[in-house]
């Protein structure tokens, strides 16, 4: 059976390069990274070195920006809760938006039972954030607005560089969860006027369990795991160094195949919509047709559930997904789509293929003639199916 993995918003597959690049410091470089002796020396040597990576493919003003992290979410809360202790004494207003990962909504809604305001803000139906409701929604309070780069689930890109103007304007910081984004799309945070920004590893080919926040020079943000002086006090903790080298390099991998990655992907991601809509009926794109994720197609098959067409599919050998992975366990509708406008019985049958560099045409062809009988074989099966029918 033919095995495709079409689920690479969840997670990607480690480069082989990547990896291997990883392994001496299991067990030949092992110093501890904040250790003055050689050993130590060779390990900080590979931290910076990796810092310096990152730091290239954001457009970070210095590599002292860069301050890693165990991944995504910790990236995520640290941004939010550190701003937000910083400065309660200026304000206690934060914005953000519907269509959130749960890193920054349950963030926000945990900070909301701490005393501080939050606005949720609503998206157009492309899943857009309405950028005149988030102008009406800052206060002389607001401290912070965190929107995301593009939406995982229907991918999305959002107008950060309106969104950063805005801010910068207001004297408000700016904050984005770039997990999606990073080594897809070009970033410049600094002519983006993007205060802090959270990345992670295994969303680019590089290892789990590893990420970094950029936090602009300047920016007031208060510490959120305690202990030693570990990057330049901003997180405390010994530093996973096999895992920082591996985001390094994922990272100066991407800088350089960017361009040629995207137009490949593109091109897979139309080829599969197109087949898609020539071959199956009553079928729904959730997002921006134009303006997304390179990577990302999210489609809706009418009258049916997802996770019905993601079991025949995984039985098929080809690994897709509804959503968002951290969120796969739950029966509620996607708060994605729901946000949308999208009809709650349209929502049920949405379905998330996310390519990656190891995706091939013949992989889009192998789902292509492996899908329709699965969408008709479940229609014929569903009463809503019939009831259209009739």
């Amino acid at each position: 059976m033919r095995k495709v993995y079409m689920d690479n918003n969840a997670t990607t597959r480690t480069r082989p390069e990547v990896a291997e690049a990883m392994l001496p410091y299991f067990s030949e470089i092992y110093g501890n990274a904040s250790s003055i002796h050689q050993f130590g020396r060779a390990a900080r040597a590979a931290v910076d070195s990796a810092r310096g990576k990152v730091a290239a493919l954001l457009g970070a003003g210095s590599p002292e920006e860069i301050v890693f992290t165990a991944g995504g979410t910790e990236s995520d809360n640290f941004a939010i809760k550190g701003v937000a202790a910083a400065l309660r004494s200026k304000g206690n207003h934060i914005i953000t938006s519907s269509i959130e990962h749960q890193a920054v909504l349950n963030t926000c809604k945990f900070m909301a039972k701490e005393g501080f305001d939050v606005t949720f803000v609503g998206v157009d139906e492309n899943g857009v954030v309405k950028l005149d409701e988030l102008k009406k929604a800052i206060t002389p309070k607001t401290i912070l607005i965190t929107i995301m780069h593009a939406n995982n689930e229907i991918g999305s890109i959002q107008p950060i560089e309106e969104i950063g103007k805005i801010a910068k304007e207001k004297g408000i910081y700016f904050h984005t969860d770039a997990v999606q984004t990073v080594g897809k799309l070009p970033l410049d945070v600094k002519n983006s006027n993007i205060d802090l920004l959270s990345m992670s590893g295994h969303k680019l080919y590089g290892p789990k369990g590893i990420g970094a926040l950029y936090i602009r020079k300047g920016t007031k943000i208060t510490p959120q795991m305690l202990g030693g002086h570990h990057e330049m006090g901003k997180r405390a903790g010994t530093e996973n160094v096999p895992g920082i080298v591996g985001l390094g390099l994922a990272c100066e991998l991407a800088q350089k195949e960017l361009a040629t990655e995207s137009k490949k992907l593109t091109e897979l991601r139309d080829r599969l919509y197109n087949g898609i809509i020539s071959r199956i009926e009553d079928v729904r794109l959730n997002g921006h047709p134009k303006n997304r994720l390179p990577n990302t197609l999210n489609v809706g098959f009418k009258y049916l559930e997802g996770e019905g067409i993601i079991l025949n599919l995984d039985m098929e050998g080809v690994g897709v997904s509804t959503g968002s992975a951290c969120t796969s366990g739950s029966l509620e509708p996607s708060h994605v789509l729901t946000a949308m406008g999208v009809d709650p019985a349209e929502t049920q049958g949405s379905v998330r293929f996310s390519l990656g560099r190891d995706n091939t045409k013949e992989d889009i062809d192998y789902v292509l003639e492996v899908l329709p009988p699965i969408i008709k074989r479940l229609r014929d099966m569903s009463p809503l199916y019939e009831s259209k029918k009739k």
